[in-house]
């Protein structure tokens, strides 16, 4: 589709694994520099190891007018920790010059039935998801505010429409990611900047065998049997393969999407049964 994204820099947390990873490589591909945030080290580095092994676009490769390759900046750390998030910030500054895209992927949520969860489990949640992705986009927006413009991806997930009697931790975030979106998209949108949402339904990643075992054990049967229901449930057949997760991002995070800003985009295989 010729997305012209060379050269531009990108954030995108949670980035060693699963759909961040693919998100990281995607957007390398394409030559855009990119730093990948994480709490592991040791997998941020095999991530960017993976990032940079790849061959980038054939279109980038005969052009004149792309001045360096596209490098990859690893950056570990909490993002439950204001201190993280403006690490990220000032790192991706100060190596690339500037920032036009965040992708906020990092989150975790416990599975459970209600009264076996936690006041922990929810604060956890809120604080590494809600709250990390809040406070990312508060310590770029400024950034972004000076440049004109910016594109901001949120991962968020089904559950913020759909509640899970096993996933309370995780929907409630979700819900209040897409509030949140919608809710600042007519503010960042005076100036230029957009902001949306990307909700993969079961997605084919470690993650998402870490909530299987949690909710099979909840519902007292094996893991097989939980994933083999979920997938029964998908009207296509099959769960999401987390590139295309990615592809859907870098086109949102495009000038393609030029006049697309708090929007949602659900990726479920059709399963999600409200409009």
């Amino acid at each position: 589709m010729g997305l012209h994204l060379a050269g531009k820099a990108a954030i995108v947390t949670g980035g060693s694994a699963g759909i961040g990873l693919a998100i990281a490589k995607s957007l390398y591909r394409e030559g855009v520099h990119v730093v990948i945030v994480s709490r592991n080290r040791a997998k941020l580095e095999e991530a960017a190891i993976a990032i940079q092994s790849q061959e980038v676009s054939s279109r980038l490769e005969a052009s004149s007018d792309q001045k360096d390759s596209p490098k990859v900046v690893i950056v570990d750390g909490d993002l439950k920790q204001v201190e993280t998030i403006q690490r990220v910030a000032e790192t991706a500054i100060r190596h690339f010059g500037g920032i036009d895209i965040l992708i906020n992927n990092a989150g975790s949520a416990r599975a459970g039935y209600f009264l076996d969860l936690t006041d922990e489990d929810f604060t956890d949640t809120w604080n590494l998801k809600l709250l990390g992705y809040i406070r990312t986009i508060r310590a770029i927006l400024p950034h972004f505010i000076e440049r004109r413009g910016g594109s901001i991806v949120n991962i968020v997930g089904g559950a913020g429409r759909t509640p899970s009697p096993t996933f309370l931790p995780g929907g409630t975030t979700n819900a209040a990611l897409l509030n949140f979106a919608k809710g600042i998209s007519r503010e960042l949108a005076k100036h230029g900047i957009r902001i949306n949402s990307v909700s993969p339904g079961l997605t084919d990643t470690e993650r998402a065998g870490v909530l299987a075992e949690q909710q099979a054990k909840a519902n007292g049967v094996s893991v097989e049997q939980q994933l083999a229901e979920r997938a029964a449930a998908i009207p296509l057949g099959r769960i999401v393969d987390p590139q295309e997760i990615a592809d859907l991002v870098l086109f949102l995070a495009s000038d393609k999407a030029a006049s697309i800003t708090g929007a949602e985009i659900i990726v479920d295989g059709g399963q999600q049964p409200g409009v």
